[in-house]
């Protein structure tokens, strides 16, 4: 696998090559006037800040942050549509949404400087992931009220690449448009990825003989297990890419090829904390990501609650900047099954370890009695026999590295939901 040498440091944005004093200072200037436009421009807040006793005055260092109340996904929902908005409608060049399967959407918007920003941060995220100007970037993300694809294609045209817009779905031509256009870049959900790669195989094509060189995941949570089994399947770099609509879309964070440990956060625009996720205290790193953004217009987000847990790290490839680790689960994905906590990524990175299982899988909660029973449903590998075995294998593991029994079905190939966009694996079928 190749992707060129790192980024020349002429070629990084003037922010990357910041002194970590000079990124503090920064950030402290534009933290001082992003709570004070939300709190002049969004009654929302305003309440907020008024009922907690604090006020933009009070912010004379990072630290101060603290202090303010949180932001959640039901500020977003109750402030429906356009309440949480600090400009004049008039003023807003793009909205996007949540698709609103668990209550009403939520709806951000974008003034075309945010759009500007937008698309400078994603381009410095496919640069940092090894894309270069000049590179055929298939980009398989949704598009529409979705933040990934036109994220992703904004970014790719604003390094300077060739973008084909193909969004999810029509897996067979997506394989054709691969094989006849020799696209070097791919962006696109992990699981995606997987039902591209079956294909492939499919077709009797090697997916090792492609033209990709670099994908560019996001948008679910993906284990290191994943990562080696797309790498060593496709014959690419897999790095990481992070973002949630309510503080900007894809492009928060981003993984760097050369070091692939973990995403430099762009803390030039978006400054993270991490909090307890019960009592909600700040942490020393590691916890519940909470974001406030830097210098978005339309939508000012003050220490939103992401509901993904991670831990912040020093900077390596991007020295001012803070990394933080691969998403290890969100809140409210965590299982607690007969006392134990435990996440979807949890199973998958046991699956990835036993031979003859794939990593298509998903995971059913039920309650026929007065316990809960979790079942894990996974596909085996085309050819694989063995499957008694293997479910018992995996059982085990399960048993021996998180502490509960679960039950396990090996199922046929292709039998359980391809995703084309973020996958389900949890199906909760108790009754409530």
């Amino acid at each position: 696998m190749r992707y060129g040498p790192p980024p020349a440091p002429g070629e990084l944005d003037p922010a990357e090559r910041m002194s970590v004093d000079e990124l503090r200072a920064l950030q402290l200037d534009r933290l001082r006037w992003s709570v004070r436009h939300a709190y002049e421009n969004v009654p929302r807040y305003r309440e907020k800040f008024d009922r907690h006793g604090v006020h933009p005055d009070d912010l004379k260092e990072p630290g101060d942050l603290a202090a303010f109340p949180f932001t959640t996904k039901q500020d977003l929902r109750e402030s429906y549509p356009f309440g949480m908005f600090a400009v004049p409608r008039e003023r807003v060049a793009r909205i996007h949404a949540s698709s609103g399967t668990t209550g009403k959407p939520t709806v951000v918007g974008y003034t075309q400087a945010d759009l500007d920003v937008w698309a400078e941060v994603m381009a410095r995220s496919i640069r940092a992931a090894g894309g270069r100007p000049g590179d055929l970037v298939h980009v398989a993300y949704g598009y529409g009220l979705f933040t990934g694809g036109l994220g992703a294609h904004y970014g790719a045209e604003r390094l300077g690449c060739t973008v084909v817009p193909v969004s999810g779905g029509m897996t067979p031509r997506q394989v054709q448009l691969i094989t006849d256009f020799r696209p070097r870049v791919i962006m696109v959900t992990p699981s995606y990825l997987l039902a591209l790669l079956d294909e492939f195989e499919a077709q009797g094509l090697d997916p090792r003989a492609s033209s990709l060189e670099i994908g560019v995941f996001g948008a679910e949570p993906w284990t290191e297990e994943m990562r080696k089994e797309i790498e060593e399947r496709f014959g690419l770099h897999a790095v990481d890419i992070y973002g949630l609509s309510e503080v900007m879309g894809p492009g928060v964070a981003q993984e760097c090829v050369e070091s692939k440990d973990g995403l430099h956060v762009w803390e030039d625009h978006f400054y993270p904390e991490t909090v307890d996720p019960f009592t909600g205290q700040v942490t020393d790193g590691a916890g519940e990501l909470v974001f406030t953004s830097l210098t978005k217009q339309a939508l000012p987000i003050i220490r939103y609650r992401t509901r993904d847990l991670t831990r912040l790290l020093p900077g390596t490839a991007r020295p001012a900047f803070r990394r933080m680790e691969k998403v290890t689960g969100r809140t409210d994905d965590m299982i607690i099954l007969r006392g134990v906590n435990l996440f979807p990524t949890q199973i998958e990175e046991l699956i990835l370890r036993v031979p003859g299982l794939s990593p298509h899988f998903q995971v059913e909660l039920t309650r026929p009695a007065r316990l809960d029973v979790l079942t894990v449903r996974v596909e085996a590998r085309p050819g694989f026999e063995a499957r008694d075995q293997a479910a018992e294998t995996l059982r085990r593991a399960v048993k021996d590295h998180v502490g509960v029994s679960v039950e396990v079905a090996v199922t046929d190939p292709e039998t359980l939901e391809r995703s084309m966009g973020k996958l389900k694996r949890l199906i909760d079928k108790r009754d409530n």
